[in-house]
């Protein structure tokens, strides 16, 4: 298997309501709004969203509601950038779970909680690599 991650499915209760949130964040969907699944193209993978039963049922998983331990995450430029992101989710409707803040691994972030309860990372990383595409990557 070769490392990389092609696609993240978010299980979503109100599909519109999901779209709506993530377009008011300045993403652009593919696909028509009557869909029963939404796509979106970020850099060089892809972010969906999909009715959270059918996602637990085609997935082979028992949905007991809650958090299901991942968090994800968006790299930004700039503590300044960070801020920033926040402050866009929380426009568009996002809860703030934390504000943006130093952090204990000598970087700066704050975490947004869309509709559905999925927890995003807005970070400012000194130590890692953002490329102009946005791609992240490691140092050596």
């Amino acid at each position: 298997m070769e490392q990389r991650v092609s696609l993240i499915t978010l299980g979503v209760s109100d599909l519109g309501r999901s779209r709506a949130f993530y377009q008011a964040l300045g993403w652009t969907a593919s696909g028509q709004p009557a869909d029963d699944v939404v796509f979106f193209q970020t850099g060089g993978m892809v972010v969906g969203l999909w009715n959270r039963a059918e996602l637990a049922q085609d997935s082979g998983v028992n949905d007991t509601g809650g958090w299901g331990g991942v968090t994800l995450a968006h790299n930004v430029r700039s503590p300044t950038e960070v801020g920033a992101v926040i402050e866009e989710a929380r426009s568009a409707g996002a809860t703030i779970g934390r504000e943006p803040a130093e952090t204990f691994w000598g970087g700066y972030s704050g975490v947004f909680i869309d509709p559905d309860g999925h927890p995003w990372e807005v970070a400012h990383n000194p130590g890692w690599i953002l490329k102009d595409d946005g791609a992240m990557e490691l140092p050596e």
